[in-house]
Order: structure tokens, then sequence, then C-alpha cells
């Protein structure tokens, strides 16, 4: 009798046993994701036995597969081993650890900096760590999900404001509590449209506000500013920004991340973040290999100008066969398609022209806005690009998103 009185309980994994639709993709052979590479140099990749050109990778400065950092990794393998089996907080912190922290420090012209075991941990671990109860976040409503995250964990109260809407912004600061303590969180440059946050209109508020400013520089150092020193650089703010963080698994060839700012910001972020205090360190080839990208990015400006001279070159064409790059200033580059299937679609028949690219899909972006996502590297020829670009031709044709004459098939 008293089982009959039980209420049925919903299966926690019920929304797992529901979720059809990347078989359903897969089915239609459009899947996307997870595509094992087999081999690559860096700008040609092996998938599936096709060898195709890489325009989706964030190896911005081509030094993956570059010799001398290869060589320092394995020089660290053998000099430390394979890992550090601890936290920096304990048994986990090398010298090298220390040596990169201060090179970097100097590099993007802070006073301190602190390394974590992933890009995404650095935004995690430090958002949740600087900011309580009584703050409040202002956090630019495209920033990556890290930001997100750390933002829900740290229990602030959050405004997300409209991507690069400074009136708005204006408008929550001059709302907010006088009282509170505040940060601006933007990304420097956005992953997915390649745009630059507005840095000094958020100098401006920041200052007007009596609120701190944090930029994550993902894809921005290494990328763009002077000598590659991130966006705030740009606009020659370096010393106007509190905080900037940065990940090495892009332009540095590696894994892991970092926050620099004033020493005593870093060093309380160094003793309570729970992200930093409890992950194992960065293994040392990985920290090697970072120690050696830095010092080629300095030795070698030329990267820089040719990830320069990549995007101008890569944005006009695309933009004269009449795809929608929105407003790109760097170089990632999306080519808008629109309806999801349609940008499976076109990813697969590009993908058979010898171009692999990134299919993005919501919530990554706004509905009607899915896109190829293209980012380039250091490491292009001219030939690989060319052929980047016939390849966007023939199948943009094809699935009637531009026409012969240079005209977008797209409404709007």
């Amino acid at each position: 009798m008293g089982d009959n009185n039980k209420k049925a309980t919903q299966d926690i994994f019920e929304k797992a046993f529901n979720y059809t639709k990347a078989d359903e993709v897969k089915e239609l052979g459009l899947y996307p994701y997870f595509k094992p590479l087999e081999a690559t140099d860096g700008t040609i990749v092996e998938i599936e036995g096709h060898e195709v050109i890489m325009a989706g990778s964030n190896n911005y400065l081509g030094l993956t597969n570059d010799p001398r950092t290869i060589e320092a990794a394995q020089n660290a393998l053998t000099k430390y081993g394979t890992g550090c089996t601890g936290s920096r907080y304990l048994n986990g912190t090398l010298d090298i650890h220390l040596e990169l922290e201060e090179k970097l420090a100097e590099f993007m012209g802070k006073e301190a900096c602190v390394l974590f075991s992933t890009g995404y941990q650095t935004n995690e671990g430090s958002i949740q760590t600087i900011a309580g109860r009584k703050d409040i976040i202002f956090s630019d409503k495209d920033n990556h999900a890290c930001i997100v995250v750390g933002t829900l964990c740290s229990n602030a109260k959050t405004v997300r404001y409209t991507h690069n809407d400074v009136d708005q912004l204006r408008m929550f600061l001059e709302k907010a509590d006088p009282d509170a303590g505040k940060i601006i969180i933007s990304d420097g440059v956005f992953s997915m449209s390649g745009t630059l946050a507005k840095i000094p209109e958020l100098v401006k508020l920041a200052k007007e506000f009596g609120a701190r400013l944090y930029l994550d520089d993902a894809h921005a150092v290494g990328v763009v500013g002077e000598g590659g020193r991130g966006s705030a650089s740009v606009f020659g703010l370096t010393d106007e920004v509190d905080l900037v963080s940065g990940t090495f698994s892009k332009s540095f060839a590696s894994l892991g991340g970092f926050l620099v700012g004033g020493r005593e910001v870093i060093e309380y972020i160094r003793h309570h973040s729970p992200a930093h205090i409890f992950s194992a360190s960065m293994p040392p080839a990985n920290v090697a290999t970072v120690l050696k990208a830095l010092e080629i990015l300095k030795e070698e400006p030329w990267r820089i100008e040719r990830l320069h001279e990549i995007s101008v070159y890569m944005r006009t064409e695309l933009e004269k066969m009449g795809f929608n790059v929105w407003t790109s200033q760097s170089p990632i580059i999306p080519v808008v398609i629109g309806d999801m299937m349609a940008c499976f679609r076109f990813w697969k028949d590009l993908f058979e022209e010898g171009v692999y690219a990134n299919a993005v899909i919501p919530p990554a972006v706004p509905p009607g806005q899915s896109l190829l996502r293209t980012s380039y590297s250091a490491s292009h020829t001219d030939e690989h690009l060319d052929r980047i670009l016939e390849a966007f031709r023939k199948v943009g044709i094809k699935h009637g998103i531009i026409d012969q004459n240079g005209h977008s098939g797209l409404e709007g």
C-alpha cells in the first residue's frame, strides 16, 4: 500500500536520454565537431584521411610546430619529468614557473603575474576571488563562458550590458549603489566576432565611477597591440587597466593561463583562489614552451606584422565576395551563414574543398546567425590564403550565400 502512494520521480539523466540532436546531424553526415587530427604541421592537417588547410586554429603565431618550442619542451621533460604532481601552493612550484611569471609581468607592463593551469580556470578562479556578495560586476554579454561562470561563482551581483554598448554600461553604473565595490569585465578581443572592446570608453567609465577594469586578452596577447602586448596596448592604455588575463593555448602554443596586475591584488588571488590553490600546476614542458614562445615573440616582430597583413587581406577579400564578416578587427574573421543546418552543410562542402573552419551555432552566437569562424596564423602562406578564399567562393556560390558578382545572397 505504501508503494502505491509513492510519487514518480524525475530521473536526473532524462535530459541526456532525450538529447538526440547530435545523433541526427551525424546521421546526415554533417556533424562538424570532435574531429580527430591525425597529423598536423600547424597549417596543413589530416582529418579522416583528408589533407586540409587549417583555417580554424588559434595558433596565431604559428609556433605549435616550431622546432624551437618543441626542443624547449623536450629539454624540460628531461630535466623536470612529465608533471609536478601537486599544486603551486604546496609542492608544485618549479623555478621556471617563477621565471615565467616574472617575464610575463615585465612583458605586459604590470607589477606581478600568477599562473593557472588553464585559461578557463584563470578567469573563473580570479573573478570569484576578487568579487564577493557586496560587489557588482559589469560584464559584456559577449564575454567568454569562463567569465560568465566566474561571475556566477563569485556571488557578486552581476549586471550584463549589451555587447560593446558603453551608453548602456554608463546607465547601469549610474544606477548602481555608489558604495559597492565595482569591476567592469570584458574580453579584449571577442572570440566569435573578432572585434575589439571599446577600451578607451571603458577606461573613462571606470575612472568616473570608481570601478576597476579587467580585460580577458586570450585572443589579444601575441595578436594585437605593440609587440603583441594585447588590446589595451592598441590604444596606449596598458597602465589604465587593472587586471589582464591571458591563455597559453593560442599564441603561446601550449596550455595554461595567467593574470597580471598590481602586486597586492595578484598576491591576494595567489593565496585565495581555489582554482589556483587546489589545481595541479602547469607541467614543466608546457611552461618551457611558453617561455620559448615569449622569447620568439619578442625577437621576431615580423610574426605580428604578418598576422595583421593576413587579417586585412582575408577580411577584405571575403567582403569583396559578398560575405558578411561582421566588424572583425583581428585574425578572427566570422563568415555568417545564418541557419544552423545550412551552416553545417556549408561546413561539410568547405571541408570537401580542402579547408577546415569552425561551425559555430547558437547559443554561442545569436539565433539565425550561425557562422563559420575562421582564424589565421602567421605561418599561413599566400598560397594557403588564396586556396581558402577559392574554397569559400565556390561553396558560397553553391549555397546561395553569395553570387558571382560579389553580392550577398542573405537578406538583411
